[in-house]
């Protein structure tokens, strides 16, 4: 019975385990819905009362679907802790967080409703082709990161020492400062805050060049990985 439960909830080539998947994606597409339609102002009775009716459904069926996976899992604990079981777990928490409690405290924790759309990466082969690029380039991943907060905190200790006396409302402190370093870096550009000393000017043209070549490696690392993991898959398929 473990077996037969396995082959349908993982994902396999027979049937079962492809009509699971779908009903599973569709339900996700309808709580996603669903939970997009409660944000509208005056909702009738009748529409809530519709709307709560799904949300019960699809939380007993997703419920049912992290038992199982549970169940079926070689290593239990290895998998509750794992990035789809903590997702899994994320999508039905705020349901039964809500029970005895008022919910006007845990409005906050709706958002985590929104887990239920990253259910669907376990469906999606290219989304796994993509998780697994991630995981192989995550050492330069942290680096670029590393070194993207150095430069962020440069910036903003730059542009503090050049306008701070010019403007001292906006660049009081380097911490203040911090805001224009990153809206700068990432080129987003608000315009809310901005230099207008010279060497502040050049030092922002300096940081936007700078900031073009941040957007495009993150890009390159990502692209290289996932196209060695989808080659990987392919020789792997062939090799079966």
């Amino acid at each position: 019975m473990k077996q037969y439960i396995k082959s349908i909830v993982e994902i396999n080539d027979n049937k079962k385990s492809r009509y699971f998947a779908f009903f599973i994606q569709a339900l996700i597409l309808v709580s996603i819905i669903t939970f997009s339609i409660e944000t509208i102002p005056n909702l009738k009775p009748e529409t809530k009362t519709i709307l709560q009716v799904i949300e019960w459904f699809s939380v007993i069926i997703f419920s049912l679907e992290y038992v199982l996976r549970i169940y079926v899992a070689d290593s239990k604990p290895k998998f509750v802790f794992s990035f789809f079981g903590i997702i899994d777990l994320l999508a039905i928490l705020p349901f039964y967080l809500s029970f005895g409690v008022d919910l006007r405290s845990l409005r906050a924790l709706r958002f985590l409703r929104l887990f239920r759309i990253l259910k669907l990466v376990r469906y999606n082969r290219a989304m796994n082709h993509f998780t697994s690029a991630i995981k192989s380039a995550k050492e330069e991943i942290f680096l670029f990161i590393f070194i993207t907060l150095i430069l962020i905190y440069f910036s903003a200790v730059g542009i503090y020492y050049f306008e701070n006396e010019a403007q001292p409302e906006h660049f009081s402190s380097i911490f203040d400062s911090l805001w224009w370093a990153i809206i700068t870096l990432t080129t987003v550009g608000y315009g809310d805050v901005y230099p207008i000393t010279v060497g502040g000017k050049v030092f922002t043209f300096i940081i936007l060049m700078i900031g073009l070549g941040i957007v495009a490696i993150p890009t390159g690392i990502i692209s290289s990985a996932l196209t060695k993991s989808v080659d990987k898959k392919h020789t792997t398929s062939e090799d079966n």
